[in-house]
């Protein structure tokens, strides 16, 4: 077993025992990392900030590279927004929660932005955060919704984790096994073990995008010297390793199920009966973010052609951003079977994909998994070039006898259309929701597009949209926009529906990218108005969106009015 680095910082792994080293140098420091004072806490998360916003440009073209796309490309938006833009936003607002614990002793929740819902459900409104926020991403509003137990009395009592609670803090060391797809995910997770748990961290890059690891080497040296963060790289021999590493207290994976169920249970028939008799091989904490089958519900309406061209646009990003390689990506559209514009958005759909440029399905097992999907629906349309086009499959029956669509990820930029009736938008509403958690896969996302004349109308019905999110077993709520979104907020938690269990893990166990430091949080509810402006950065027809995001990352490093300007001038010509 081998595992290797490029990184100045870290010791050239190449033998269990130098991996040994690493987690026993962690161990030796865990109770250290509980003892920094948090004002040098917040100082090393201000010189990530530092590291990240100079390492940006280096990291991005990295990233266009080893996607196989060409310098200049303008879908290297997406590597500027679920890269630096998501990473310097996290950062930012974590800093200014930690500094009003420093300046008060918690986190700072006015009561205005608490509320409570008809059924007791206690709510904080998190965005907009200021001014910025109004300005650049207008019209979007963000909440977080509480489990059950959290109440007006008690909401401190569940906020700032180890910070605000350090009684409850224990030396532990925890293994990051990092997703392959997305720059943002690995570090983002320490800076959960680390600030929010109080955990020292091993950080494993996935092999997928292991360039990655010299520049958040470089980013994050400070706190990698001083021995709290450490990362290794290698296949899932490493993995292995490390999760039965008696020295690793805690493990947190991002993945599939399958892989969850593997590294929890074991592997062959052996790990099938485990995981039946719900006896885990490893006794201890694993958290985890995996997989969905993300739903989009497309509310029926009257809509005009420009209506029609900006949600085509909007659900050809959801399905194709960074090659569909995206756990939010959106992968059974739910719409009304007597909508009279249904075909018609559908068909503004396949044009839009058509005209995207084609690109190489960068992640591996993806052309096996189309493949998978083509055979078992041959109507499927495959829309552009490349091995792995953009794919929609129209039509699939709610009651199909092979339920691939609805219990399979994709992983690729393969997309379902399950058409549900309903004799009104709310009974058909009432019906979408129901299908989404009854019969999909997952609990970690979910999208609906509604416009303002059918939301005013369901406030009015006897199921209304209110209801629907409500029900809705996810955790994260996307209104007229991209669940992606919930992902890169900051301020909305990322993670599956509370409830799951080892032997049945779904989306996952625990939240991440949570800035605010919520203890207990339940879902993530983002609004946007049924169209907005300017047209988003990370919308896959931008032309301007990899200026858009390499402004909105300079920003994001160290805010200030005079940056908006630029923003908005490459903004506007989306």
């Amino acid at each position: 077993m081998t595992a290797t680095t490029q990184a100045p910082y870290e010791t050239q792994i190449t033998s269990t025992a130098e991996l040994d080293s690493l987690v026993e140098g962690l161990q030796e420091r865990a109770s250290a990392w509980l003892e920094v004072p948090l004002r040098r806490k917040i100082d090393y998360v201000q010189r990530m900030v530092d590291g990240v916003a100079a390492v940006s440009p280096r990291m991005v073209a990295a990233a266009v590279e080893a996607k196989g796309m060409e310098p200049g490309d303008p879908r290297a938006a997406e590597d500027w927004i679920a890269g630096p833009v998501i990473i310097l936003r996290t950062l930012r607002i974590l800093k200014e929660t930690m500094e009003q614990i420093e300046a008060t002793g918690r986190v700072g929740i006015e009561p205005h932005q608490v509320h409570t819902r008809p059924d007791g459900q206690l709510v904080v409104d998190v965005m907009p955060e200021g001014a910025y926020d109004r300005i650049l991403y207008n019209g979007v509003t963000a909440e977080v919704w509480q489990q059950p137990h959290v109440t007006r009395l008690n909401l401190d009592a569940h906020l700032g984790g180890v910070l605000t609670k350090p009684a409850t803090a224990e030396p532990k060391v925890a293994l990051v096994l990092g997703a392959g797809n997305v720059a943002s995910i690995g570090p983002l997770d320490v800076m959960t073990k680390l600030f929010h748990e109080g955990q020292v961290c091993l950080l494993k890059w996935n092999p997928v995008n292991d360039y990655l690891g010299p520049f958040f080497a470089e980013a994050f040296a400070d706190v990698i010297r001083d021995g709290f963060l450490q990362m290794t790289y290698g296949g899932a021999d490493v993995g292995a390793y490390l999760v039965e590493h008696p020295g690793i207290d805690e493990i947190h994976i991002t993945g599939s199920a399958r892989t969850h169920d593997v590294i929890v249970f074991g592997p062959g028939e052996e790990g099938q009966r485990r995981k039946a008799e719900n006896r885990p091989r490893l006794q201890k904490r694993i958290t985890s973010e995996l997989g969905n089958v993300t739903p989009i519900i497309v509310m029926p309406g009257a809509w005009n052609r420009a209506d029609l061209q900006f949600h085509a646009e909007n659900v050809a990003t959801m399905m194709t951003q960074n090659g569909g390689f995206n756990c939010n990506a959106a992968k059974v559209l739910v719409t009304h079977a007597d909508w009279p514009q249904r075909q018609a958005f559908l068909d503004r759909l396949r044009g839009v994909l058509r005209d995207l440029p084609g690109r190489p399905a960068y992640y591996p097992g993806a052309l096996d998994r189309f493949r998978q999907f083509v055979d078992t629906y041959r109507h499927a349309d495959l829309l552009g070039p490349g091995a792995v086009p953009p794919t929609l499959i129209p039509d699939v029956d709610e009651e199909s006898a092979d339920p691939l669509a609805f219990e399979m990820e994709a992983f690729c930029q393969v997309t379902a259309e399950v058409a549900l009736p309903g004799y009104s938008p709310a009974d058909f509403l009432k019906r979408a929701v129901a299908f989404c958690n009854d019969r999909l896969m997952g609990t970690l996302a979910v999208g609906i597009i509604v416009d303002e004349k059918t939301a005013y109308e369901l406030s009015e019905a006897a199921y209304t949209l209110e209801d629907a999110i409500g029900h809705l077993r996810y955790g994260g709520i996307a209104l007229n926009l991209w669940p992606g979104v919930n992902y890169g907020l900051g301020t909305t938690p990322w993670g599956a529906f509370p409830g799951h269990t080892l032997d049945d893990i779904q989306s996952g166990i625990g939240v991440v990218h949570n800035a605010k430091l919520f203890d207990a949080p339940q879902k993530s509810v983002v609004r946007a108005p049924f169209r907005y402006l300017p047209k988003p950065p990370w919308f896959v027809t931008h032309a301007h969106g990899a200026e858009v995001g390499e402004r909105i990352a300079d920003f994001e490093a160290a805010p200030s009015l005079l940056k908006v300007p630029g923003i908005l001038s490459y903004a506007v010509q989306g």
